[in-house]
């Protein structure tokens, strides 16, 4: 028989400490053996993926983030895809329009920034971390502060009920070519006619055709403008040394070649050839296609349609749905041979 040996009281106290001491190190430890450790780029909000690049753009439960530019306040605002869409809608496109044209935009709108960001496109940004601007480098953007104040309380609810059912009714739609978003390009006014991209830009898209839209001659308000220049003003606009007021001289302004979409494509002024873009551009005109006539020392140029002209015409869109097209009608009229494809698949595989 051993002798069982007497324990003091302190001595039980240190024992039960030692005891409840390993069974807590068993409780911390063992589980963070079980558990395998997330890594810190996977530490993320659920269904939240990162792109490569100077800017990370993020998906989470809301959908796609889009970093906004708002070049007056010098911050960057991130909203939800679905949000940025709505923004660029109220800002791009009077909300008086029928809602199918209202829905066309909408898709527009929503494949220009989806196409940036697969495309991983940063051109014409001030800043290293946003995707967009609020201004028509890229598009306008209204925030829904900035939308507050332009409409009164009971003309924002209505006026945003009914941009919501735009976004909302096309929502994650995007414009395609060939499996890939296309350049939606847009603008307020036809001369009639939409314009080839080549014509006015250096480079051909397949989609963007010069196609007819004569809506825009009845219903937009920037149809026609008529603007007046000192002779002074269109020699230090243009670069020439001087402008024959006669179409008898060589140094005179002639139109040498017209565009698919019967815009001025080349023209000779002051012995010096130009694109109908540049000196639309240059003189800060309405269109490209143009007339003028010579009073004295006064020239008065008369411009038809508003914008570049190619991709969708917002006025032609508005004509269009005021006959009972459809948004889907109205995008693959102005965008030769696309599809509709969900935006969704393609960000997640990028």
């Amino acid at each position: 028989m051993f002798k069982k040996k007497r324990v003091s009281g302190h001595g039980v106290i240190l024992w039960v400490a030692v005891c409840l001491f390993s069974m807590l190190c068993v409780t911390i430890i063992v589980p963070g053996l079980l558990v395998k450790k997330i890594p810190d780029n996977d530490a993320l909000p659920p269904n939240q993926l990162k792109t490569d690049g100077p800017l990370q753009e993020t998906i989470t439960e809301q959908g796609l983030m889009i970093p906004v530019y708002l070049t007056k306040k010098a911050a960057i605002e991130t909203v939800p895809l679905e949000q940025y869409v709505k923004g660029v809608l109220a800002a791009e496109m009077p909300v008086e329009f029928e809602l199918e044209a209202l829905k066309a935009q909408a898709m527009a709108a929503r494949t220009y920034v989806v196409r940036r960001v697969l495309e991983k496109d940063y051109s014409n940004m001030p800043v290293s971390d946003a995707l967009v601007t609020d201004t028509t480098a890229h598009q306008a953007y209204l925030t829904e502060q900035e939308l507050r104040e332009k409409w009164d309380k009971r003309s924002y609810e209505a006026n945003m009920a009914k941009i919501d059912r735009a976004v909302n009714e096309t929502k994650d739609m995007i414009l395609t070519y060939d499996h890939k978003p296309i350049n939606a390009t847009f603008f307020s006014t036809s001369n009639g006619y939409t314009e080839n991209s080549e014509d006015y830009w250096p480079f051909i898209s397949p989609y963007l055709r010069s196609v007819p839209s004569p809506w825009d001659i009845k219903l937009s308000s920037r149809f026609q403008e008529t603007v007046n220049l000192s002779y002074k003003s269109m020699l230090q606009k243009l670069g020439v040394a001087s402008i024959a007021t006669t179409n008898t001289s060589a140094k005179s302004m002639k139109v040498l070649e017209w565009s698919t979409g019967h815009r001025i494509k080349k023209m000779v002024i002051g012995g010096k050839i130009f694109s109908g873009r540049e000196v639309r551009e240059k003189l800060e005109l309405a269109s490209s296609q143009f007339t003028w006539k010579w009073s004295g020392s006064q020239i008065t140029i008369t411009t038809y349609g508003y914008g570049h002209g190619v991709g969708l015409s917002q006025w032609g869109a508005n004509g269009m749905a005021k006959e009972g097209k459809t948004a889907e009608q109205i995008v693959t009229y102005y965008y030769t041979g696309i599809s509709i494809e969900k935006a969704m698949p393609f960000i997640r595989k990028s």
